[in-house]
């Protein structure tokens, strides 16, 4: 007796159903040496221009680790991580998700006056 070509893919998802987060969020918050900002401009390869929350613009880049799991757009939300020899660049190491976006928001952490949307 042969095995049927396919599997049938319901069965792996059986018993599953979609819910809401309900609890908490968890934001990451940027420590010392870490910015909040919004990216400006891509300029190709894995570099861009970033206009960080105290005022500078930057040029990060983001590291060989994230590249394919980071995909990054001008006006999204980042946390870049500050390179100690040099303030004016920096490697971006989280893109928000809007849910984020929106209780950075509400806890004040993303101003209105800051935010290029």
């Amino acid at each position: 007796m042969q095995k049927p070509k396919y599997k049938d893919k319901n069965k792996k998802n059986k018993g599953y159903t979609p819910t809401e987060h309900v609890g908490p969020i968890r934001v990451p918050l940027p420590k010392e040496m870490q910015a909040l900002g919004i990216i400006e401009q891509r300029l190709g390869g894995n570099k861009m221009q970033v206009a960080c929350l105290d005022g500078k613009s930057r040029m990060c880049r983001v590291p060989g680790r994230l590249k394919r799991k980071l995909w990054l757009r001008p006006d999204d939300v980042v946390m870049i991580d500050i390179w100690e020899l040099d303030d004016k660049k920096g490697d971006v190491i989280l893109k928000y998700r809007p849910n984020q976006i929106d209780w950075l928001k509400k806890n004040g952490h993303l101003t209105k006056e800051s935010e290029g949307f």
